[in-house]
């Protein structure tokens, strides 16, 4: 009962919905007459994540495939979440502005976050970590008070961290700063599921990890996966439906985590500049993109700078095949 009561409570929270409504497909791997794909749901991540393999040329059988992905979700999830006390990204937050040795991939995760933060000016800045953590989207029904804000944005300031590549180890020059890597880790993750999948012989796949959905290639009978975009505020009703395939589908939005005080909604896209939750024009930002670390990072910063700034954002970056889509007031609209 306590499993079923927390997917009911975050589907609602799932960005996208996958629409499989696929009347007959072959699923690979152990049984090439399977007719239906094998699929397995865990909640990791702080989220329900789905992962559907549809067909597969490799030795191993599916559920097998599925076990694996999820072990290496878990072990991504350890080092990274700040929520963990012994992830590297804890280790690092607890430091005090220590130099502090960490994982290839967590290495690459900075990086990574450290590029759009740059490119953003700090629109999407992973050291934002001290504010978010004053808020509560979860049970919390109250903003936190001015002067704790006011606090914890005097450390939040991508230019703070310090990378040692050769050694892999990461500084934060103000011992207060702290990393929360929410905006991007999803999907770097995801990314990083894709590719082991490949490398396992899978060559028809949905990964959705809490509304990151990663395709890889077709439906076995080459036609297009159906994703689709969700309706801000509404209880999983889509306003669209994008035909794909091999692509990754990342939204950011008003409507994932959020509560009401005194009229006013409180989201949990927080302001670089003010600590509090970004006043955008639209209700979300849906990014298609070829990886989904671009697009979970891509995706929070168009909706935390808007509209016209995002447009000139996108103008003026090199950021390969986008399409980017955003919600307001019930519509869905193609602006990239």
């Amino acid at each position: 009962m306590r499993y079923r009561r927390i997917i009911k409570k975050y589907k609602r929270h799932a960005v996208l919905c996958v629409l499989l409504c696929i009347l007959s497909v072959f699923s690979g791997c152990a049984n090439l007459d399977r007719r239906k794909p094998v699929s397995k749901t865990d909640f990791v991540l702080d989220t329900v994540a789905t992962i559907a393999i549809y067909a597969c040329s490799g030795k191993e059988d599916e559920e097998t495939l599925l076990n694996e992905a999820f072990d290496e979700i878990r072990r991504y999830e350890r080092l990274f979440s700040a929520e963990i006390k012994d992830s590297d990204i804890s280790r690092l937050n607890e430091a005090g502005g220590k130099e502090t040795k960490v994982s290839p991939e967590t290495m690459e995760l900075i990086k990574l976050s450290l590029k759009y933060s740059e490119l953003s000016n700090g629109a999407f800045d992973i050291t934002i970590r001290p504010v978010s953590k004053l808020w509560d989207f979860k049970g919390g029904n109250k903003p936190p008070k001015d002067n704790e804000i006011r606090e914890a944005l005097s450390h939040v300031g991508y230019r703070n961290i310090s990378l040692n590549e050769e050694e892999c180890t990461v500084t934060l020059s103000d011992p207060k700063s702290e990393l929360d890597p929410g905006g991007i880790a999803k999907g770097y993750i995801a990314d990083r599921i894709k590719k082991f999948l490949l490398d396992r012989g899978v060559t028809s796949a949905i990964i959705n990890l809490g509304g990151n959905v990663v395709l890889i290639g077709s439906k076995p009978d080459g036609n297009d996966f159906n994703v689709g975009i969700e309706k801000p505020f509404s209880d999983g009703e889509m306003l669209k439906s994008l035909k794909l395939s091999d692509l990754s589908v990342v939204t950011s939005g008003n409507y994932e985590r959020y509560f009401y005080y005194e009229d006013r909604l409180y989201h949990h896209i927080l302001d670089t500049a003010t600590g509090y939750p970004v006043e955008s024009d639209m209700d979300s930002v849906t990014v298609v993109s070829g990886y989904s670390a671009d697009g979970d990072a891509l995706s929070t910063t168009l909706f935390c700078l808007g509209k016209e700034k995002g447009k000139e954002f996108l103008e003026k970056g090199d950021f390969g095949e986008l399409k980017v889509f955003y919600t307001d007031s019930g519509t869905v609209t193609e602006f990239y």
